[in-house]
């Protein structure tokens, strides 16, 4: 009897399109540590019909069963996948469908399956060090809605005798808080709103994600100059004459819940604008029994007014830190993305911090090395294409970044590029020692400056802002958080370093070096590196068999 459907197995790091044809050899093995996370796909298509297949069944057998979960990979539109100067690595450079969402299988969504459109299914393996090292079958089983047998793969995870060790690396995606609280139509800071809040924050700790952007006041990114975004202010100001009094209470329930949710590092907002440094961020206080804005565009961030706020706030602020025991988890911020030009005032803005909080480590997205050279930040994040005078330089506990900008020969994570470009950024990281990662978007779901809401299902590039993929790896859900394709890819990047980490503390860091750049024809950069996916997951297999034979 022929069947009608068609399956194929195939690993995390193909996008299934479906009106394209992959080629490449099928996935069907590969090996993992005791407590990794691990995923692959099936892809399938309907095949010798002519109406869809609907309401099949997918069943999982095998022992680790406990440990597998199954999700839909969903299709979003994008109508600006890239800027028209894209380099050649990319998948495809025309607007239209993408994989990206993966969406739980249940009664509001059901696996259909198409004549001659591919789709997928995603299967995890969250393995959590309780399974014992061996080699697991997974058999997937495809049924009709009546259970009649249509297709089965079979995959074959072999679990070694060891564990990733805990992740060095700090990595935040900047939360925003405020676009929860829009998407869900939700009081700010309502019992509500904290429970959404926790969900989102428990995915991003799930993935990596140890440090948490914490809004003291409304943080003045992404902003159009002149307006506002809804006020998410974490501090309580009460205002009196010259004199400032605050309260800390919501930012302790904010620390508590990060502490349950196992955040590791606390990340102030920037208390000067974006892209220069010249204004305060949006303030609101209370004053003479009336709550309203008392900083904001219209403030000269270097006038007598804010300077003497802060005056009074930071030193404030480190008392409840040390009260609280957060020193060595408390980053500050100054200004995102400066340029020379704002020289003046950054310098200006840094000269305020570094007198109050300069025994902290200060952290800001800023690629001319200048800013470093002359003592204005101890720890600068450049973005990956402007890297290069940072590394020649030895510049210590180096973090870097990516956003809109970073789209020609280095790794991103827009929808249109490979997903093995989102994972490479692992390597490239353990090669060159980064000690944080930075993105500025795990949740922005506004269109550009946060003018205007947008529905991340159906506009995926801030309004033809940004190529799709920038903003957002997290889709809201109707009750939390929907993971994407890239925020799977990228912790699976997290775990590429981990393992590297793990060999490295056997054979040490020149014969990992060895085997993690064999018979490339040039050494790993960032900008120089494999563009095969194949040649990632053989060689992060090549890794896990040379740490099992040392076992």
């Amino acid at each position: 009897m022929v069947s009608t459907l068609e399956t194929k197995c195939v690993s995390s790091l193909v996008k299934v399109f479906p009106d394209q044809e992959f080629s490449g050899e099928r996935f069907k093995r590969t090996s993992a540590f005791r407590n990794e996370v691990f995923s692959f796909q099936i892809a399938y298509r309907a095949q010798h019909v002519t109406r869809t297949l609907r309401d099949l069944q997918i069943h999982i057998e095998s022992e680790l069963e406990g440990q597998v979960s199954t999700r839909l990979v969903g299709l979003v539109p994008s109508e600006l996948p890239c800027f028209p100067d894209h380099d050649e690595h990319i998948l495809r450079s025309e607007p239209g469908l993408y994989p990206d969402p993966l969406f739980p299988i249940d009664l509001n969504r059901r696996v259909n399956a198409i004549p001659n459109q591919w789709r997928s299914i995603w299967i995890t393996v969250a393995l959590d060090g309780t399974v014992e090292p061996g080699i697991y079958p997974l058999r997937t089983v495809f049924q009709d809605e009546v259970g009649t047998l249509l297709s089965e793969e079979t995959f074959e995870l072999e679990i070694i005798a060891a564990e990733l060790p805990k992740q060095k690396l700090i990595h935040t995606e900047w939360f925003h808080t405020d676009c929860i609280a829009t998407q869900y139509q939700v009081d700010v800071f309502s019992d509500a709103h904290w429970m959404l809040i926790e969900k989102y924050v428990n995915t991003a700790v799930k993935h990596g994600m140890n440090m948490l952007l914490t809004p003291l006041f409304t943080p003045p990114l992404d902003t159009k100059i002149g307006g506002e975004r809804p006020t998410v202010q974490l501090v309580d100001v009460l205002k009196e004459g010259e004199r400032y009094t605050f309260g800390f209470d919501r930012l302790q329930q904010w620390i508590d819940m990060c502490n349950r949710s196992g955040v590791e590092y606390i990340e102030f907002s920037h208390l000067f604008t974006q892209w220069g440094a010249k204004h305060a961020p949006k303030i609101m206080a209370t004053e003479n029994g009336s709550y309203s804005r008392i900083f904001g565009w219209e403030t000269d961030a270097m006038g007598e007014a804010y300077t003497g706020f802060l005056k009074q706030f930071l030193p404030a602020l480190t008392s409840f830190i040390e009260a609280n025991s957060l020193k060595d988890r408390s980053y500050f911020h100054i200004s995102d993305e400066p340029v020379l030009e704002h020289l003046p005032w950054y310098t200006s803005a840094s000269n305020i911090m570094q007198e109050y909080v300069g025994d902290y480590p200060i952290i800001d997205a800023l690629s001319d090395y200048e800013f470093y050279e002359r003592g204005l930040i101890n720890n600068p994040i450049p973005a990956n294409d402007h890297i290069e005078p940072f590394l020649s330089n030895q510049v210590d506990h180096l973090w870097t970044y990516y956003c809109c900008a970073q789209y020609t020969h280095v790794s991103n994570r827009f929808f249109n590029m490979p997903s093995a470009r989102n994972r490479i950024l692992g390597m490239q990281m353990y090669k060159f020692k980064m000690a944080g990662f930075l993105h500025w978007g795990y949740n922005f779901w506004y269109s550009q400056f946060a003018i205007a809401p947008i529905n991340p299902f159906e506009t995926t590039d801030a309004e033809l802002a940004f190529p799709s993929g920038d903003s957002y790896v997290v889709y809201p859900g109707p009750e939390g958080p929907i993971e994407s394709i890239r925020l799977e890819v990228f912790y699976e990047a997290l775990q590429d370093i981990r393992a590297l980490e793990l060999l490295e503390s056997l054979i040490g860091r020149e014969d990992t070096m060895k085997l993690l750049e064999d018979e490339l024809s040039c050494e790993i950069t960032f900008t120089s590196y494999p563009r095969d996916h194949e040649w990632l997951l053989s060689r992060r297999e090549r890794i896990n068999q040379a740490i099992q034979s040392l076992l």
